[in-house]
Parts: structure tokens; C-alpha cells; sequence
């Protein structure tokens, strides 16, 4: 494997608990697939609920499977204009983090914490991470060679047999760098 990465942008999502999906979209509703995405296993649904905050409100997607505990990944453009305040966490460190109301069409949940921006970060299979000298939970820069290149620190390494080789940033950091179509990153550490 290169030293380089494919980059991709995550855009503002929602993961929900089986509960909660039947919260929001009534008894038995399973999630329907709308498009399967780049991490094995998971997939962009059809369903979308609106996201509430103190200062504002924003529709988005939800992302399947069903997961253990019900999570938003905002940007922090998003966190401002929804006035919570989402700190910047891996995916799954919710204890204590933003609480926000759920809307669905066919109810609505009150989650008191769940609301982060997430941490930068790399997948990649067991051996992408050895050809490329990292460990799981290792912190790497990566260069984007972009039309305003940047160099973003603080990414972690996340290493399992079930990702696919991607790294993910959120919108407000696809922006900054004017990240667009395929894009690739280089690891300097």
C-alpha cells in the first residue's frame, strides 16, 4: 500500500437504536437502504429526522445499522448553528457530550447526551496499518493536496479486519481545504 489514503467527507448523520428508530418512525419500522457506503456494513438510509437544538434546527441523514447507543456527528459549524455543544470525540465517546431533541414523523426523542463533532480519523484493515507503519489509536498528520493544501493533525488510526482503507473528515474541514471529488491524503506523521 501507498503512503497515500483515500479521503473522505462525512457529511452531518444520525445513528439510532432499534428503540429509537421505532420512536421516531413507528412500531416495527426496520431502516431501508438508500445507498450502501464505504465502511463495509453500512449504509445511508431513506429515513431522515430533523435535529433540534437550543438555536436552531437541521434535517439529516440517518445512517444504518442500527447501532447500541443513539449518536449525531455534526461539524462544528452545525453544533454553532444548532447552538449545542458537541466536543470533539471519536465515534461511540458520548458519555457526557451535547443533548439535542430527534424529530421523526412519527415521534420525537430527547437524547441527553449523543451530539459530537468526530475526531478525524483513518480506517484501515490490520495489514494497510502494518504496510503503512501505524497501530490502532496511533495520532498521524496527513497532507491533502488540494487547491488550498493543508495538513491535518490530531487524526487517529482506527484498526479492524471489518474497515475499509479511508480517512474521514467532517464538512467544515472538507471546505478548508477544498476537498472535492476523489481526493487523496498522504500520512506524514
Amino acid at each position: 500500500m501507498e503512503n497515500k489514503i483515500l479521503v473522505e467527507t462525512s457529511a452531518r448523520h444520525v445513528h439510532l437504536t432499534d428503540e429509537h428508530i421505532e420512536a421516531l418512525f413507528g412500531k416495527g419500522h426496520t431502516l431501508t437502504v438508500k445507498k450502501e457506503l464505504s465502511q463495509p456494513g453500512q449504509f445511508a438510509c431513506e429515513e431522515k429526522v430533523t435535529v433540534k437544538g437550543a438555536k436552531g434546527e437541521l434535517k439529516m441523514s440517518v445512517l444504518g445499522p442500527a447501532r447500541k447507543a443513539s449518536q449525531v456527528e455534526v461539524s462544528l459549524t452545525d453544533a454553532r448553528t444548532l447552538g449545542i455543544t458537541a466536543p470533539v470525540r471519536e465515534s461511540g465517546d458520548i458519555a457526557g457530550s451535547g443533548a439535542c431533541t430527534l424529530i421523526g414523523p412519527c415521534g420525537t426523542v430527547e437524547l441527553t447526551e449523543g451530539v459530537i463533532a468526530a475526531q478525524r480519523h483513518i480506517h484501515l484493515m490490520p495489514a494497510d496499518a502494518k504496510d503503512l507503519g501505524v497501530a490502532d489509536k496511533d495520532i498521524v498528520s496527513v497532507k491533502l493536496s488540494t487547491p488550498r493544501a493543508l495538513i491535518f493533525g490530531d487524526v487517529v488510526v482506527r484498526v479492524s479486519e471489518k474497515f475499509a482503507a479511508a480517512m474521514h473528515i467532517d464538512t467544515d474541514e472538507a471546505n478548508a481545504a477544498a476537498a472535492a471529488g476523489i481526493v487523496y491524503g498522504e500520512i506524514v506523521k
